[in-house]
């Protein structure tokens, strides 16, 4: 089966996921972790985005971005991508050894109500469900930490959402998601499948072109 067509379209929500080469670990120290958030505050200067939920694990990171216009989540996404590499293989003494990443990255659209809600708490409670944390919000590098802790400076990476925060968003993000909801978008992610209601995931199917998404690839992989 070919790929999926990527869908790059302005003033609508994706998930965006990449993963290691291998699967390799290539977030070990402070350092590691610091340096992509710094690309993404670069980034973000470069290509306005609005990004709205994001966490980096030691081998893969989430984004939630809300591009402008069309055309803008490919070009903020390949700077990010290539520059990091770049960068990581000078930090590290690697240049020459490979890929980075095990390929291009993954996206798929999010409806903006409750759907976005979920996929936000999925890529907040990463950490946490992987068992590296006891509280969600203990895992420094991520949107929700750096929206309840971090420095003004450091919110401003993060754009406002569109839609409503839940009350009591760290008791609400710390609750167990429904298993089915979690299913749901590990699907997303493996095919590439738009995330939300019946209705909505037709109309942008039809409108796009991604009747691909919607036809099994097999098994979610684990670990997303």
């Amino acid at each position: 089966m070919g790929r999926a067509l990527r869908v790059d379209i302005g003033n609508e929500i994706f998930h965006v996921i990449n993963r290691a080469n291998s699967r390799a670990a290539i977030f070990k120290t402070d350092s590691d972790y610091k340096a992509f958030e710094t690309l993404l505050e670069e980034a973000k200067e470069k290509i306005s985005m609005r990004i709205l939920a994001y966490e980096i694990m030691p081998n893969h990171w989430h984004l939630l971005l809300y591009p402008i216009d069309e055309g803008d989540l490919s070009s903020f996404m390949q700077w990010l991508t290539l520059t990091h590499t770049q960068r990581w293989h000078a930090y590290h003494n690697t240049v020459g050894n490979g890929h980075l990443y095990q390929g291009r990255y993954k996206s798929f659209l999010i409806q903006k109500d409750n759907y976005f809600l979920a996929a936000t708490r999925y890529i907040e409670r990463n950490a946490l469900r992987a068992g590296i944390v006891k509280n969600a919000q203990d895992w420094k590098w991520s949107s929700l930490w750096r929206r309840e802790f971090g420095t003004n400076k450091q919110k401003g990476l993060l754009s406002p959402w569109p839609v409503e925060m839940p009350n009591d968003y760290i008791e609400w993000i710390n609750k167990p998601q429904n298993e089915e909801e979690i299913v749901s978008i590990k699907e997303s992610i493996t095919r590439s499948k738009p995330f939300g209601n019946t209705e909505w995931v037709e109309k942008i199917v039809n409108k796009f072109g991604l009747e691909t998404t919607q036809r099994p690839k097999g098994r979610p992989r684990k670990g997303v």
